[in-house]
This record gives C-alpha cells, structure tokens and sequence, in this order.
C-alpha cells in the first residue's frame, strides 16, 4: 500500500535570470524567439536537440491564401466547416488574414518553397475548398522552415540556447508565472530559470498512442506543465487521427501525407475496392476525421490490421519528384510505391485541445503565454483542417511574443530558492525499468480504449488505471524517461476525463454509446483544471458555452 505523498527538497542551481524564456524549438517557438529577441534577452530551452520537433517531421505544406482563385474568406469558411462549427471565428480569422504575411515573410528570409512558372506550386488537401496548400523540397515542408527559422534565430545575439535541458515545472510567485525549474539531461543537475514571461511551445503529445506520426519528444510535457500550474486545458478529447500512415508490424508508423490523396491518391481495401464514397462525397478528400473512421471501419469489416494507398496511376516521375522523402523511405521498407499499393492504417497525430488562451496566446496565468499544438485558441475547433498546423505555429507564435512583451514592463525577477519542493511518493523509485513498462502499458491502453472509437466503459476502465499509475509516478526522476511518463500519464488522464465528459460525438471524438453529434451539450467545450496547491490528481471537469 502506498504511503501518503510527501515533499522532498531536490537542491537546485540558480541559472541566469532573463527578459522571456521560450520552451520548445519548433516553428512555433523559433517564431515566437526570434520576435522577443528584437525586445529584451531570449532563453531558448528545448529537451534533447533542436531538430527533435514535430515540425520538423511536417509533410503536406502550409495552407494559405495566396492564390489568385482563392481569398481568405474562402480559408476561413472551409477551417470552420472542417472543425464541425466548434471553432472560435475570432482565432480563424487572425489565422488566415495573418498567414499570407507571415509566409512572405519566411520567403524574405530565404524559404524555397517549390514554384511552378516562378509562382507558388499550389496543390489542393481534403476539405479544401481551392487550390491553397504550398509546400517546400516536394514532402519536406517543415523541414525547410524551421531551417531558416534556426538561421534568422541564430543571428540574434540575444538569444541564448540551452539544448538537452527538460523543463520540468513553471515556477510561480504570487500567482504569476516567474520562470521554470529544468533537469539538465547530462549532468543531472536541477536548474532554476527566472524571467518576466514564459512562452510554452513544446508540441502535442501523440506520444501516449502505440500508432503515432509524433516523434518521440511528443509526449505533453508543456500541458502537463501548465496543468499543474493551475492553467485550464480545454478540448482535450479532440485528437486527429491522421487517416494514412504506413502499416508494418516491424516498424514504427510513417506519416504519408494527406497530399497523396490531394494529387488522386486513391484507398483500397483488401479486395481492392475503393470504398470512400461510401463514407462522403468527397471521397478521399473528405475531412480527416471522416476518412480516418471509414479506415478503421472497412478494418474492422474486412478483420485487417490495415486498407491500402494507391498512388501507382500516379505515373513513377511524378511520384519521385513529388514525393521523394515518402518514395525513398517506402523503398528502406522494400515498398516501391511507383508499382505497389502501400499498407495504411490511422495514427495518432495532432492535439486540437491544449492550454488555453486568447487569440494573443495569453493563457489563464500572469506571465505564462503558449502557442503552437500545445495551445488551444479554438481555432481547430473539433477537427483541425488539413496543413493549417504550420500557419497557426508562425501566426500565433508571433502573436504570443507579442503579448509576453507586455509583460516586460516595470516587472522585477523574482529570486528563485535554491531548494525546491518536488513531490514524491513513499514507495521505493521506480527503476528505468519500471518507467519504459509503464508508458508502453500506457500507449497501448489509449489506443486501445481512448483512439478512433470510444465508449462510457472503455474510458472508465481507462481511466481507474490512468489513477493507479498517477499515484505512483510523482517522482522526482533521476532522468528524462521518468519526466515525461509522468507526463504522459497526466495528459492522458485528461484527454479521457474529458472525452468522458463529451457524451456525443463530433469531429475527431467518437462515442460509440452517443453517436449523435446533436447530443447534449455538443457546442460546448470541456475545461480541465486542476488546483496548483493540491500537487494532486485532484481537478475539476467542467464546460463552457
């Protein structure tokens, strides 16, 4: 039986006080940074290197309205048709009117996105209305941004880089937030970090998925962070499966761009019948969340662990010019998609909910801003439109540094503790061991119980789980594993508190025991909170109209 928690004193380094901290090195950090660094001093901490991010692994491309048959009227009616009418217009509106300036801005600094007759190559992605998806290297896109995001970054001397250091938790004085405590993975030493306003940036969390598109730093430690901090999260039940991942049972899922079926990619299942007509009119150019269950659906009819992409009428140049990170890594796995149908199955990819803030990124505490996946400003509302990921990372990061500059004025640093109270738990620490079995126990239970489908038992049975491992995951860890399992946990938790909470169905979450949308309570929105002073699993599940 475990004893009571109990707070141990983990002894802490003071690290140099700063103007705006910014944790997470994606597009949506390295924007927000390079925009605080023209107002004050920047420190940048990211756990492991840089180029772990999400948007570095980013396919299809940038939507936007720049063609000349599109405008952002037309952007913004199809993002809240996409998101089932849930999304907050104020924050879809900020999204498609800045996106065009924030994207000429990225190729005044140097971003080749592909051309065709020295304009933008424009392709059309499933609920798009027009022609708005321009991309970068055929299928690399986020890694071309944030390559010339890290080089304007690195330009600024005001910004200084701490790689390889896991923030654990926000420090809070007085009710605002002050900085953060982070765990330097080399040495093992504890940092604390003090500044006038912290920017989350950390990403989603499809980590806690067996079948995910994340990389593997995906795993919710800036909403854990933020929860636990006292900050609301909200809408945490709306997670995008995208529909086509590659299906191997010896390797790990590799996202194939929604893109392929913008270009006339066709779904077969086993007999090699095309079947998406059934499910919408649009057949493979449906909404993901609509694609993704008639995957899962023609599997579970036809008892196959996968359907298949057919791109072979696609013609084998095209293929190779178009989508040449997709074709070179199908042949590592012996898969020549010029010639064969490729297996799919849906997986776990991006976070509709997150912390939520306004439109400027604020969040419900003083000093603390998000922006990026790990924020909700409601712009994706119940299902996030095709390639808008990357628009809201440089529009809303922009918008959040705005905003944490606010917050520079008059304000004096705090004087961080040089002993800080962690919680923990009177049983013996778990070993490396233990943590690597719990979050594989973990990814399996939510995938298996909180994925495409979901029913009242599966998610109370979930859920008496997701407590049992809360209560013995406090820590403090003597390493990043522990940190992020711990994390892991709590955002799981959340998600399936709040997809309890939702007894309808709509967009991304699907309850098999309420399949109507136009269920009770299905305009509103769940909020998850949890009371700073308790450090327990403690919270209140509540909604708002």
């Amino acid at each position: 039986m475990n004893s009571p928690a109990r707070k141990a004193l983990v002894s802490c380094k003071s690290g140099p006080a700063t103007d705006f901290i910014v944790i997470g090195c994606g597009i949506a950090g390295l924007r927000a940074a390079i925009e605080l660094a023209r107002y004050g001093h920047v420190v940048m901490v990211t756990k492991g290197s840089p180029l772990e991010s999400s948007s570095m692994y980013a396919q299809g491309g940038v939507a936007v309205a720049l063609n000349e048959e599109d405008d952002v009227h037309l952007h913004f009616s199809d993002t809240m048709k996409a998101g089932h009418q849930l999304g907050q217009e104020q924050a879809a509106k900020v999204l498609v009117e800045d996106g065009p300036e924030r994207i000429q801005e990225l190729v005044s600094w140097g971003t080749q996105f592909d051309t065709v007759d020295g304009k933008f190559a424009f392709t059309k992605e499933g609920a798009h209305s027009r022609s708005r998806i321009i991309r970068a290297r055929g299928d690399a896109t986020g890694d071309e941004i944030v390559r010339v995001l890290l080089s304007q970054a690195r330009q600024h001397p005001t910004i200084t880089w701490l790689d390889h250091h896991f923030s654990i938790d926000l420090l809070m004085t007085d009710g605002r937030c002050s900085g953060v405590l982070v765990f330097d993975e080399a040495t093992g030493d504890y940092l604390t970090l003090s500044s006038t306003a912290v920017v989350l940036a950390t990403g989603g969390a499809g980590q806690i998925y067996s079948r995910t598109s994340n990389p593997a730093s995906a795993t919710g430690d800036g909403m854990g962070m933020a929860y636990r901090a006292g900050a609301t999260l909200v809408d945490l039940e709306f997670v995008q499966f995208h529909p086509t991942s590659l299906f191997l049972p010896s390797s790990p899922p590799f996202l194939l761009s929604e893109t392929m079926r913008g270009e006339g990619g066709l779904l077969r299942n086993r007999k090699g019948d095309l079947f998406m007509k059934q499910y919408h009119p649009a057949a493979e150019l449906a909404p993901r969340d609509i694609v993704a269950r008639a995957i899962w659906s023609e599997m579970a009819a036809t008892r196959s662990r996968h359907m298949y992409l057919d791109v072979t009428h696609l013609g084998s140049t095209f293929i190779r010019n178009r989508f040449p990170t997709i074709y070179t890594t199908c042949l590592r796995f012996d898969i020549d998609i010029t010639e064969e149908w490729i297996p799919v199955s849906p997986s776990a990819h991006y976070m509709m909910g997150g912390i939520q803030t306004n439109i400027g990124g604020a969040t419900g505490i003083p000093g603390l801003f998000a922006a990026g996946e790990v924020a909700c400003n409601g712009v994706h509302g119940a299902n996030r439109l095709a390639s808008n990921s990357l628009l809201e990372g440089l529009v809303f990061g922009v918008r959040a540094a705005q905003s944490a500059m606010d917050t520079k004025t008059a304000r004096t640093l705090p004087h961080p503790t040089n002993d800080l109270p962690l919680w923990t738990t009177g049983i013996i620490s778990r070993t490396t061991e233990d943590v690597e079995k719990i979050r594989s126990s973990l990814r399996r239970l939510m995938w298996g119980k909180i994925g495409l489908v979901r029913t009242g038992e599966s998610l109370v049975s979930a859920l008496a789980q997701l407590h049992r491992w809360e209560r013995t995951m406090r820590g403090p860890f003597h390493n990043r594993a522990g940190y992020e399992v711990k994390n892991m946990i709590q955002v799981g938790r959340c998600i399936t508190e709040a997809a309890l909470w939702r007894e309808n169905s709509l967009g991304a979450h699907f309850r098999a025991d309420f399949p109507d949308k136009k269920g009770r309570g299905w305009k509103t929105h769940s909020q998850l909170q949890q009371i700073p002073e308790q450090h327990s699993s403690d919270q209140q599940t509540g909604k708002v109209g």
